[in-house]
């Protein structure tokens, strides 16, 4: 499955639309306004499906993960020097991306991709393709999605 992540040109907090590749919009991210990143995901009919919520006063970017009201895990940045990495503590995943930032591969414990991310370039906002291997781990890689997006745009 793939989902394409465009962020809305014109927003006074952290927006985009993820579509599916039929165009059709899957999700709908809107930027609260709070102490670090807040991201809340909908669905195409409004619904509340998650946030990605940033914690403040951490010597690395670290965020929180919601699937609804419940507790789902963090995700964090790791010290390195080149090549950035990720902790999530939920599902076993982790995090490896280039040292550009723009690719990224999440891979479960036992080293399988779950999904790869890639940044397109030469868009006026910020765009990504995340091709997910199963349906049902879309929502929890966008939201890792999201929560490194957040990370770069703090960091610049």
């Amino acid at each position: 499955m793939k989902l394409l992540f465009r962020q809305r040109f014109f927003s006074w907090f952290d927006s985009y639309d993820i579509y599916n590749e039929a165009g059709d919009t899957l999700y709908t991210v809107k930027g609260q306004l709070s102490w670090g990143h807040c991201l809340k995901i909908f669905n195409a009919a409004g619904q509340e499906l998650g946030t990605v919520q940033e914690k403040v006063f951490t010597f690395l970017p670290k965020f929180e993960l919601y699937l609804g009201d419940a507790y789902a895990g963090c995700i964090s940045k790791e010290f390195t020097l080149f090549k950035p990495k990720y902790n999530i503590d939920c599902n076993g995943w982790h995090v490896d991306g280039d040292w550009l930032e723009w690719d990224y591969t999440i891979e479960n414990s036992a080293g399988a991709a779950v999904a790869s991310i890639s940044k397109e370039l030469l868009n006026w906002t910020d765009t990504y393709v995340i091709d997910v291997a199963r349906e049902q781990d879309a929502l929890c890689a966008l939201m890792v999605v999201l929560a490194i997006d957040a990370e770069k745009c703090s960091r610049n």
